[in-house]
């Protein structure tokens, strides 16, 4: 019981932390945590824990497809359409990982995320800070814009 509690309390926390944390942030540790979950994978299948495989494989995979849906082609069509094809090259790697007990998928997508990784994780804290000026110059047009349809009646 108590460590059903423990978790519940975590999982809590952590959502607590995203709802407030900066895109950058966010964007940042889900890298993290893909690379740490294929890494956990090429172990579990070491092991031979093929049930501890599949949990990593499965969560590594939805957090690249949660970064594959997040891409802004309105920014930069180009930029945007070789990250999507990076990331469903990984979801494929991880794939066939998942069907066999094989390890060089599981590099292949290790050796295509960490690039994409490194270049976020370099990104210069002025450039982050910008965005996140920006970004909170846009939320507000909008929020204003949203709340000017509301009180004409265009919702």
């Amino acid at each position: 019981m108590y460590g059903r509690n423990l978790k519940a309390y975590q999982r809590t926390n952590v959502n607590a932390e995203i709802s407030v944390a900066d895109p950058y942030y966010v964007t940042k540790m889900l890298f993290q945590g893909a690379y740490e979950r294929m890494a956990q994978a090429k172990g579990a299948i070491e092991r031979g824990d093929l049930a501890l495989k599949a949990k990593k494989l499965s969560s590594a995979t939805a957090i690249i497809e949660y970064l594959r849906s997040t891409l802004d082609f309105s920014q930069s069509q180009s930029i945007a359409q070789s990250l999507y094809d990076l990331y469903s090259y990984i979801i494929d790697q991880l794939a066939d990982a998942s069907l066999g007990v094989i390890i060089q998928p599981i590099d292949n997508a290790i050796r295509t995320l960490m690039p994409i990784k490194k270049a976020w994780d370099s990104i210069p804290v002025s450039a982050q800070q910008e965005a996140s000026s920006k970004r909170t110059q846009e939320q507000w047009n909008v929020e204003l814009n949203n709340a000017e349809s509301m009180a004409s009646g265009h919702v």
